[in-house]
């Protein structure tokens, strides 16, 4: 039976972690049974060891038949050469049930996180998300062991009991009343082991939350001098972790004592008892040695048994945890009516912005907090009054928004991989590039990967375009207007260089230059954007802004910014006090007219310079 990564993991049930447990069962409950099966004949022959062994002392051994003996002996033989086959075959047949649980829970995990979309990060954390993806699965599918040797287990114990029977009803009556005797003793401490489990799985994901947050914040820290604020809060955090985990490790120290002590007292009983019938005739020498291989036999079944007992105990917390992340929703689209066919105006009715079609408008506030909440107002991110024509956005199904309204956070996620892929750009697509110098100027030389097409950027008038042409052409005007030329230019193999998962080996300029032109290679009808150049200098910021209002043109733009090289291009300036409109007009009229307007911008003689050599064409400094 083929474990497929790429099936349809099939629909998760939610109710509860041992419903979960059960669901994963379910969806491979042919390979659970065959791990069952081929668990519980494995564990059974170990117990039919010591019989065989028993006929061959009483039968052979003892009055001296050496046929007897040697048939008995080669029964034994046989036993353990069909025992060493299906030990392979029961754990290669639980090994794919663990994977398939890994597999299943992580696919059920991820496709859920990508439904819930934007609304991920407003329900759950980061650091919640990654404990599930790396603890939590883990655990989960190491707990599906109990339907193998757990099940065979119990198999094995009753059988071991029946053959017992034959020999003594007391020492069957011991055996059987042994490990219910055992449950009583461990069954609190798997309770305390799940309260303590679930405890120290919150604090893990806060912390590995932290551990993310100082990962990309590092330099910034180190810039402003509070590394050792958050190093030193970091390692409380860290503390109290270890604290919670080593009571997590003395109660699963206490479990795996006592299910290493009292199976032993428990079976050294048994053989005290066997020892005594011997002395007293009532069982035979053959028999007491069937007894001790029961005892040795009956090891593997009570571990078994305790130990399916500390996996479940466990994989039930992190089930748990799986099941209250699929329980999480998204905010309900209910919209019916059709989004506008033309471009129209966005209006929001809470600060009083509109945003007419084809222009390239900014917000500036003192806050800019204030400017990111009308941007996802007007992305339908969050809840409002905001209309789209005379469309409320509320009632446009939430695709249609979708592919037409971009949002271009400023931290937006960029995962590891080429470079190519972090824009948007398939590696099949790239091959039709042709040359490098498509991408980042006529003067640069073929790129070595790229193939081998023409140098020249332009098809002869009768040859039939290269494939990926255009996919070609909007990367390379992607890129250009966010003045992101150089960034190719500096990396080892191009568009096919590696990148680390959130671009942490490019500096925060070039991230940002790579998120905008990962927005712009999309080319949406409307594109929203919060301070897309505020990491950039001068001089590139001002290519930037030349390039994005040429490349933008009779196509809706609005950006949320304060500086005067991006306010200066704006068709339409929006002055915001307190998250409402104040004043609206040209950057030069607001300038003008606006003493709170210019306070903001202008912040100092050489701000208000560089505005207006920006205004007047010149370069700035």
């Amino acid at each position: 039976m083929r474990i497929d990564a790429y099936e349809d993991p099939g629909t998760p049930d939610r109710r509860g972690g041992w419903r979960y447990l059960a669901w994963l069962v379910r969806r491979q409950w042919p390979r659970c049974l065959a791990g069952a099966v081929l668990a519980s004949v494995w564990m059974v022959l170990l117990a039919a060891t010591p019989y065989l062994m028993a006929r061959a002392v009483d039968h052979g051994l003892e009055p001296g038949d050496m046929g007897a003996l040697a048939g008995w002996t080669g029964a034994m033989v046989a036993v353990g050469g069909v025992n060493a086959w299906l030990g392979v075959m029961r754990h290669r047949t639980m090994t794919k049930v663990r994977m398939d649980a890994n597999f299943r829970t992580v696919k059920v995990v991820v496709g859920h996180a990508t439904r819930l979309g934007a609304a991920l990060r407003g329900q759950v954390g980061t650091g919640e998300v990654v404990t599930i993806g790396v603890g939590d699965v883990q655990t989960i599918s190491t707990s599906l062991t109990a339907v193998g040797p757990g099940v065979g287990a119990i198999v094995a114990y009753a059988a071991v009991g029946g053959l017992m029977l034959s020999v003594s009803i007391r020492l069957a009556l011991v055996v059987l009343l042994g490990v219910p005797v055992l449950g009583l003793l461990l069954g609190p401490l798997m309770g305390r082991l799940q309260g303590r489990e679930a405890e120290y799985r919150e604090r893990q994901s806060v912390l590995t939350a932290r551990i993310g947050d100082l990962a990309g914040g590092l330099r910034v820290l180190n810039g402003l001098g509070g590394k050792g604020l958050v190093a030193d809060a970091f390692h409380r955090d860290s503390g109290r972790l270890r604290e919670q985990g080593y009571r997590v490790g003395a109660v699963t120290s206490w479990i795996q004592a006592l299910g290493v002590g009292l199976p032993m007292l428990f079976l050294a009983l048994v053989t005290w008892l066997g020892a005594r019938q011997a002395a007293q005739d009532h069982i035979s020498v053959g028999e007491l040695v069937s007894v001790y291989g029961y005892v040795v036999a009956l090891g593997w079944p009570v571990a078994f048994l305790i130990e399916m007992g500390h996996q479940l105990s466990r994989g039930v917390v992190a089930a748990r945890r799986v099941v209250a992340f699929l329980r999480l929703e998204p905010a309900p689209d209910e919209g019916t009516r059709d989004a506008p066919a033309e471009p129209s105006v966005l209006h929001d009715p809470a600060s009083g912005v509109r945003i007419t079609p084809g222009r390239l408008t900014a917000l500036v506030t003192t806050h800019p907090s204030d400017a990111t909440d009308i941007l996802d107002r007007l992305a339908r991110y969050t809840p409002s009054d905001a209309t789209w024509g005379d469309i409320p956005l509320a009632d446009i199904p939430l695709p249609q928004i979708r592919s037409r309204i971009l949002l271009a956070d400023p931290e937006a996620d960029l995962f590891a991989g080429p470079l190519h892929d972090v824009i948007g750009v398939a590696e099949a697509n790239l091959r039709g590039a042709g040359t490098l110098s498509a991408v980042i100027g006529d003067e640069e030389t073929p790129h070595r990967g790229a193939g081998n097409c023409a140098t020249s950027h332009e098809a002869p008038a009768a040859a039939k375009p290269p494939p990926g042409a255009d996919e070609t052409a909007k990367l390379t005007a992607a890129i250009r207007t966010a003045a992101a030329e150089d960034i190719i230019r500096a990396l080892p193999d191009g568009l096919r260089t590696q990148v680390a998962a959130q671009a942490r080996d490019l500096s925060g300029g070039q991230r940002q230059r790579i998120r905008l032109a990962r927005a712009l290679l999309t080319d949406p009808e409307v594109l929203l954007a919060a301070e897309p150049t505020s990491a950039l200098d001068a001089h590139t910021e001002a290519t930037v802004a030349d390039r994005l209002k040429q490349a933008r043109r009779g196509r809706t733009t609005v950006l949320a910014a304060t500086s005067p090289l991006l306010l200066a291009r704006a068709d339409v300036v929006h002055h915001l006090v307190d998250g409402k409109v104040a004043a609206t007009g040209t950057h030069r009229e607001l300038l003008e007219t606006e003493p709170g307007y210019r306070a903001l911008v202008a912040r100092d003689d050489e701000g208000a310079e560089d505005t207006e050599r920006a205004e007047e064409g010149a370069p700035a400094r």
